[in-house]
């Protein structure tokens, strides 16, 4: 081979490289799917906020929720739906697998995606908001009644004044959640036109629809078996994202799946309402221990950590400051029980507030959210014990014979060493001691002490079984 072929293999070879390199670069673009299952609530958050951000830092053409979710909290919902909004990024919503449901919070949060889709076997739907601390306001019961009449106060069109001024209080509450929900959702159907009206009745009526009805009310864009299908169709679809318009590229395109990190697993552990009730008990009462048997630093330790996870989370969670406040107070009423004993009033008291305060302690009717009344029993008989533990020491200890100071002295069998006109010493415990009694005593005589005067012990004469003395006398 001549210097010139090889000079031209050098500078071929690497160029061809590059452009094969270039090009397999160009068609390897990626699209990140993530899951969203279960409650929306603060893990479910911070998740989707991970991979918007992993997205946007991986340069992927789109990015796909698949969602399976029977709803959760409205704080937690909207954050989702302000990221997805925020994101410069297309997002996919895709209610899948089979079987999967987009329902309340869920439903919502698909209106926000520039593409909404649906697997067979699917349904979305029942997005009526749930009151805080309340049941399912649903239409409120004053708007069925007026719509009876002719006489509607909440057309779906902001007239939410009129509704008010016809309302009982709580009704009218009902009446605003249920408007601003209105239109929230509204706003978000006609960002991508979509059907409104039927996110509307989703809202007012908690009407539902199964993936093939939704497409046909122009609820999705989309009905697809798998990702690949879904991809399949997504190719060459022109989207909104943000204020602008993209043209989606999703031929041969690479899947990523992007896990829940363990600091959103963590999350998703502390922030579940049973979790954190138990590490909120489990502090409280390591603290206890520690600052009854101080220098045991482990409890204390541990306490302080489960603490402050457990406040953490709860901070995380739709708290009702009422049923925190009557907690802290039954467990301040249950300490004082141990350091003021009351026999049992105090304890008593404190079970009973601290019964009440979690059960109103989180303030919604979510399920996924709610403290079970099994732990709440649970943690209830746990303090039954401690009291119990504590009254019955307290009663042991009232009867117990004292053994330190003059009043242990009271009781206990001398033997006289020496005694002259009422007067001499006596060997009691271990010590001479000075005493005074009846005249007629003699040394070795076994006395009781019946009082202490001073320095001075009051004696009387002991008989019968009772004459052997305690403390053997010691020779002077």
């Amino acid at each position: 081979m001549s210097l010139r072929s090889v000079l031209l293999l050098a500078i071929v070879l690497p160029v061809m490289a590059g452009l094969a390199w270039a090009q397999e670069s160009g068609e390897r673009r990626l699209a990140v799917l993530a899951d969203v299952e279960g409650a929306i609530g603060p893990p479910a958050a911070h998740h989707i906020e991970t991979v918007l951000e992993t997205a946007r830092e991986r340069g992927a053409e789109l990015v796909i929720l698949r969602i399976d979710t029977p709803g959760g909290l409205a704080t937690s919902m909207r954050d989702i739906i302000s990221d997805i909004l925020a994101s410069p990024i297309p997002v996919v919503g895709y209610v899948a697998p089979p079987g999967a449901r987009a329902a309340s919070a869920g439903t919502y949060i698909l209106y926000a995606t520039s593409v909404a889709a649906m697997a067979p076997g699917t349904n979305l739907g029942a997005a009526t908001p749930v009151q805080m601390g309340g049941g399912l306001p649903g239409l409120p019961s004053f708007d069925e009644k007026e719509k009876k009449e002719g006489k509607d106060g909440s057309d779906g069109e902001g007239n939410e004044e009129a509704a008010e001024k016809t309302a009982p209080a709580g009704d009218a509450m009902s009446a605003k959640m249920v408007n601003d929900a209105v239109a929230f959702i509204r706003s978000l159907a006609e960002r991508y036109d979509r059907n409104a009206d039927w996110a509307e009745k989703a809202v007012r009526e908690a009407a539902s629809l199964s993936a093939n009805a939704a497409l046909k009310e122009r609820v999705i864009e989309i009905v697809a078996p798998d990702v690949a299908s879904l991809l399949d169709d997504l190719d060459g679809r022109r989207v909104r994202v943000g204020e602008n318009w993209r043209t989606l590229a999703t031929g041969n395109i690479a899947v990523e799946t992007v896990e829940p990190s363990l600091m959103t697993r963590l999350l998703a552990l502390i922030t579940n309402p049973n979790v954190a009730f138990i590490l909120m008990m489990i502090g409280v009462y390591g603290l206890i221990f520690e600052f009854s048997n101080p220098g045991s630093i482990g409890p204390g330790v541990a306490g302080v950590i489960c603490l402050i996870l457990g406040l953490y989370a709860l901070n995380q969670l739709p708290l009702d400051y009422a049923g925190l406040a009557l907690v802290g107070l039954g467990v301040i009423l249950m300490v004082a029980e141990a350091f003021v004993p009351a026999f049992g009033a105090l304890g008593v008291g404190g079970i009973a507030a601290f019964l009440i305060g979690a059960g109103m302690l989180i303030d919604t009717d979510v399920p996924a959210y709610q403290i079970s009344w099994t732990v709440i029993g649970a943690m209830a008989l746990l303090g039954i014990a401690v009291l119990l533990f504590v009254v019955g020491y307290v009663v042991r200890a009232y009867r117990r014979r004292v053994h330190t100071g003059k009043e242990e002295m009271v009781a206990s069998m001398a033997h006289v060493l020496d005694w002259r006109a009422g007067e001499g010493h006596v060997w009691v415990h271990g010590e001479r001691w000075q005493a005074r009694g009846p005249s007629e005593l003699e040394p070795g005589q076994t006395v009781r002490v019946d009082a202490v005067d001073g320095l001075t012990l009051v004696v009387t004469p002991e008989t019968g079984a009772a004459a052997t003395p305690a403390h053997p006398a010691r020779e002077t």
